[in-house]
């Protein structure tokens, strides 16, 4: 079995991610790493080839500027790394999301696991989201709960944006016309956690980060530019540790701490999303949103 990791980026100093902690955080699971960088204003580059990790390998790319609309753009730099993974399985990581070194062992044999099981074509994680500092989750069906990160790499899938995987469906025919369809795709859970550090970051990384998304998105979405501006129901405290990998980016660039903003007034989405809240308490049901379908659930 080959596994092949891979991630885009661009401005990840100027930006604050932990994109070197990320990579080495998957790199005992990978035969590969594969990082699409593009051209950008920091020395992410020169960050990149100082690791000295013989299993990375770094394509330099220009990002597409007219295109701007629903992340499309994130879509096209994922499928440059993913095009040149070279294994059974793709394992992708955004430059904000890190593996804990306890689940290294139970990843692997996930992998070896679901090898030969062709139906599964790909593996979902929790998520750890974390908000406004390292103490903190946001934990509401607002955000995803679930996640693929692995994908069989013989698959053929293309990334619509950044978060997800579309798998090219058999062309059918409608009324004369010849048409190809795509499906998400069929998944095992694995319930080994992913840890989101993008929204702990200090906050003056905010910023820069709104104005970067805000560019590369239709007028509908919309990155905040500060902590605290959301519904306090929609986070809760973290408990647990933190993978071992982060503990000098948590010292430097995590935001120390973060308050509500006492002003802040319910909007339509989160009252929504307080009602969904209510009926998961009631019926035990996530109502989170997934792109992909649960058929396995792995045990190990």
């Amino acid at each position: 079995m080959k596994v092949s990791g891979f991630s885009f980026l661009r401005d990840g100093v100027r930006l604050g991610y932990p994109f070197e902690e990320s990579i080495r955080s998957a790199l005992p699971v990978c035969d590969e790493f594969i990082v699409a960088v593009g051209r950008g204003s920091d020395d992410t580059l020169a960050r990149l080839r100082a690791m000295n990790e013989p299993k990375l390998r770094l394509i330099e790319t220009t990002w597409n500027e007219a295109c701007r609309s629903h992340g499309f753009v994130y879509g096209q730099q994922k499928m440059i790394a993913q095009y040149n993974c070279t294994g059974d399985w793709a394992f992708y990581l955004e430059a904000d999301e890190v593996l804990h070194e306890h689940d290294h062992d139970r990843l692997h044999d996930a992998m070896a696991h679901y090898l030969e099981d062709t139906e599964v074509e790909a593996l979902a994680f929790d998520y750890r989201h974390f908000y406004g500092d390292a103490s903190h989750l946001h934990t509401t069906s607002q955000v995803y709960r679930r996640a693929c990160r692995i994908i069989r790499n013989s698959l053929r899938a293309i990334a619509p944006d950044g978060l997800y995987w579309a798998v090219i469906k058999d062309r059918t025919w409608h009324g004369g016309r010849n048409k190809r369809r795509t499906r998400y795709p069929r998944a095992a859970v694995l319930n080994i956690p992913i840890y989101h550090y993008g929204n702990a970051r200090h906050e003056r990384y905010i910023q820069d980060k709104a104005a970067m998304g805000n560019r590369y998105w239709s007028e509908k979405q919309a990155f905040g530019d500060s902590y605290g501006r959301l519904d306090p129901a929609q986070v809760s405290r973290f408990e647990g540790d933190h993978p071992a990998v982060m503990a000098h980016w948590l010292a430097e660039h995590a935001n120390p701490s973060f308050s509500f903003d006492p002003d802040h007034r319910l909007t339509r989405r989160e009252r929504k999303h307080r009602r969904l809240a209510w009926l998961e308490r009631l019926t035990g049901r996530d109502f989170s949103k997934r792109h992909f379908k649960v058929i396995r659930h792995w045990d190990g």
